[in-house]
């Protein structure tokens, strides 16, 4: 029998050590062996659809704005953005505010605070009019909601999934221009991505301070509150016991809207105060979805005009794709809070043209198209994503340009 030198010796399989990375799997601490190019990647990556995002948006609503006409930064302050600018240079109304019949009217009390706070705050630090300062705020707030779903639909699917998802939400929903103004529901998309990814992660104190924060932001946040409340629900069933973290996360979610209510009513010295107003001056109440049916049949009766039928059609579409999200494997919080951002959406009375503008931080409804994109070829994805993202682009210019009623 030959000698075996040391150099003959092979090491058994279960001798060779791991890999010092894993592979990705959804997770995007999955691949640990160089993180610092993951994140550049992602950076890179959302940097990229935003800036593709906002420059065909405002390429395309001023290519629609008529010449002598409002300005592009006009449109981008038009309609709500001018209450919520109004309130960053001005403050909020003393109480109600009464109409020519001495009834109440709908005044600033309306919105939420976190974001005209915010664009005070940067209108106070640096200088700009409170107009330019609310845009800033609506974009930086844009940024860092596709940084947070990103990571979210990273985690839950995986990174091709993911960008094409922030694709779709920036750039070709209906009214995704409306992320682009001085508007609220930029800052309401990052707080409640980011509330959702640290619930995902069981960061627990970080997931109820965001949702606290989007509860002061948009009445809406009853949504993110219902989805934390879902996941820590399914913490306890995996732990088997509450502990005070997740607990308090729910306290936190559970009192920011309820906190601006109560200082609205303080304010006016009536404790329906916000419900008044808003009924006042938007005719906004719950009515079970009886003025959206009546809207769905009228337009369908008549099909008078092209809006109100685009808005009928594709209010239906997202009804549909939240149906299959949820016969397909998704996370329980996020199809919560989806769900609920559309119940809320359509089981109110407020105008139906604003309806599309009010779904696009849903999220949920996009996600079944992002992950039937992400099984087909590059090219049919290109086509597909550069023709939905110009029909976005053109539907939000056309009703912020051309459309005569409020967005």
């Amino acid at each position: 029998m030959a000698h075996q030198t040391h150099s003959d010796v092979r090491p058994s399989a279960a001798a060779v050590p791991a890999p010092r990375f894993r592979q990705r799997t959804g997770d995007p601490r999955g691949l640990r062996f160089r993180p610092g190019d993951a994140f550049l990647r992602l950076i890179g990556t959302v940097l990229a659809v935003y800036a593709g995002s906002v420059s065909l948006h405002l390429v395309i609503l001023g290519a629609m704005t008529s010449p002598g006409g409002s300005s592009v930064s006009d449109r981008l302050l038009s309609w709500d953005g001018q209450l919520y600018t109004s309130i960053a240079a001005d403050g909020y109304p003393n109480g109600f505010t009464y109409d020519e019949n001495n009834q109440p009217a709908g005044n600033n009390l309306a919105f939420f605070p976190v974001y005209p706070l915010l664009a005070r705050g940067l209108h106070q630090i640096t200088g700009v009019d409170a107009g330019t300062a609310a845009i800033a705020v609506a974009h930086l707030s844009l940024i860092a909601a596709l940084l947070a779903l990103h990571c979210l639909v990273t985690r839950l699917y995986d990174e091709r999934t993911a960008t094409i998802a922030v694709i779709l939400v920036a750039g070709a929903q209906p009214m995704a221009l409306a992320f682009f103004m001085a508007y609220s529901e930029a800052l309401f998309l990052a707080l409640a991505a980011g509330a959702l990814l640290a619930a995902h992660r069981r960061s627990w104190l970080t997931a109820g301070t965001l949702a606290l924060l989007t509860g002061l932001t948009r009445p809406a946040a009853v949504a993110l509150t219902l989805a934390v409340i879902t996941a820590v629900i399914l913490e306890i069933r995996r732990t088997g016991r509450p502990t005070w973290r997740p607990l308090t996360a729910v306290g936190l979610a559970c009192a920011g809207t309820p906190l601006y209510l109560l200082w609205v009513g303080n304010r006016a010295g009536q404790l329906d105060a916000w419900f008044v107003i808003q009924e006042a001056g938007w005719g906004t109440r719950w009515d079970n979805g009886a003025s959206f049916f009546t809207f769905l049949r009228d337009t369908f009766q008549t099909g008078d005009g092209w809006v109100p039928i685009s808005t009928a059609v594709l209010l239906i579409a997202a009804i549909c794709t939240t149906i299959i999200a949820w016969r397909r494997d998704a996370w329980p919080p996020l199809l919560v809070y989806g769900t609920t951002v559309l119940v809320m959406t359509l089981g109110q009375s407020n105008y139906y043209h604003s309806k599309l503008r009010l779904l696009i931080p849903a999220v949920l409804f996009l996600l079944p198209l992002a992950k039937a994109l992400s099984r087909v070829s590059r090219r049919t994805l290109v086509i597909t994503l550069t023709a939905a993202t110009l029909f976005g682009c053109w539907y939000g210019a056309h009703m912020v340009t051309l459309w005569r009623y409020a967005i």
